[in-house]
């Protein structure tokens, strides 16, 4: 037996560790062999080396991806709106995530699916894994719901949504997810580390054993009014699609005196000619009263364009957050209903690590489709790298 020490700096080290063990572990069985044939590297040891190298691209591009947004959100003054206030939540739980959560995944495929740590830290790993599931969800949730309303009631969206009212619902949220994590906490063996999934989890069990079916049907529940909402405001679109045409008002005249919705300046002109008689008419009022209804908060075209993306933004994240968790949900349910049931490893896995995958997506499809953003991220890159943009391409060569 050879005794072995390893110091474990980060994902490169994990793996640099694997293929030092893997390498020790075929030389060992040619060994024991007697030296014959040539000893082949084992689907566990690839699984292994797979696992570690996808989930480490995972946490770089989270950290990355998430911190970076999150800046561009911070530093400039033209995103502090709502949208992007939610948006800044969502990829700092993101990057939390990839941070704390993550990394013991890391260490526990290394060990061959198993857990090292103290049955409290699993509890706590498992307790921040649902914990940021359910924010992700009630985040998207109330994202949708903003969205609706800036669309279809803009007045009201522009008057209530304030930083404080934004303060306030990002607080709900946390509540409600800390609401949905925690109680799992005080049962005995529903937080466990779970072999198949190389992680510390909620045990999914049948539904007369444990919870668990109240936590997926309001997982579900939650998903499926998020997109409910997002259909609401697609037909609401489609049903404000054409533009209503004006219906002139008629004015009401009285003695050459014209008042009412369809009155125009030529009032006050006729009554100083002296073709009225009378007191004032009431034009002079109505004119004001347009000149102050100028001030609401109306909805112009390039608001309802920018509504719009940031509706496809954030659509497009509630829609990837749903195909990532869909198969791990679909599984997750299978469990509770189906009695002694047998889930394939290589399904779990793979669904597992979709679920992974979902901290480091988002950042990306921001970055993709929100033009605002980019912009930011341009105005913020080096002056040297602005300027090389700019310049034609033979300058940009003698520069090179």
């Amino acid at each position: 037996m050879v005794n072995q020490s390893f110091a474990i700096d980060g994902p490169g080290s994990l793996l640099a560790v694997l293929a030092s063990q893997s390498g020790l572990a075929r030389g060992g069985s040619r060994s024991d062999s007697g030296g014959g044939g040539g000893g082949g590297i084992s689907a566990t040891d690839v699984s292994a080396y797979f696992k570690l190298v996808f989930l480490g691209m995972i946490i770089c591009v989270s950290l990355v991806g998430n911190l970076l947004v999150s800046m561009l959100v911070l530093r400039d003054r033209t995103l502090h709106k709502a949208p992007y206030f939610f948006l800044l939540d969502l990829c700092l739980a993101d990057a939390v995530r990839s941070a704390a959560c993550f990394p013991f995944v890391l260490v526990s495929v290394h060990n061959s699916s198993a857990w090292t740590y103290s049955p409290l830290s699993c509890k706590v790993v498992a307790f921040m894994a649902v914990l940021f599931c359910f924010h992700a969800a009630f985040m998207l949730f109330c994202v949708a719901v903003t969205r609706y309303l800036a669309i279809a009631h803009h007045r009201f969206y522009a008057k209530r949504m304030t930083i404080w009212t934004c303060a306030a619902i990002i607080c709900m949220v946390w509540t409600l997810a800390v609401a949905m994590a925690f109680p799992p906490v005080f049962d005995v063996g529903t937080y466990k580390f779970i072999r198949d999934e190389d992680q510390c989890i909620f045990e999914h069990r049948y539904l007369k054993t444990n919870d668990t079916l109240g936590f997926m049907l309001m997982l579900a529940v939650v998903v499926l009014a998020t997109h409910g909402f997002y259909a609401k405001l697609l037909l609401f679109e489609y049903r404000h699609r054409k533009m209503k045409p004006v219906q002139l008002v008629p004015a009401i005249s009285q003695n050459w005196t014209f008042h009412g919705p369809g009155a125009t300046g030529q009032a006050a002109a006729n009554w100083i000619a002296g073709f009225g008689r009378g007191p004032m008419p009431p034009t002079l009022l109505g004119i004001r009263q347009n000149l102050h209804n100028q001030h609401r908060r109306l909805l112009g075209m390039e608001e309802v364009r920018s509504e719009r993306r940031l509706g496809r933004m954030f659509y497009t994240i509630t829609l990837l957050f749903l195909v990532l968790w869909a198969p791990y949900i679909i599984a997750c349910f299978w469990r509770v209903f189906v009695k002694s049931c047998s889930i394939p490893h290589q399904y779990l896995s793979i669904t597992v690590w979709m679920s992974f995958a979902q901290a480091a997506v988002n950042p990306i499809f921001c970055l993709l489709l929100n033009e605002d953003l980019r912009k930011v991220l341009r105005a913020h890159l080096p002056t040297y790298w602005r300027t090389k943009q700019h310049l034609p391409q033979d300058e940009a060569y003698c520069i090179m």
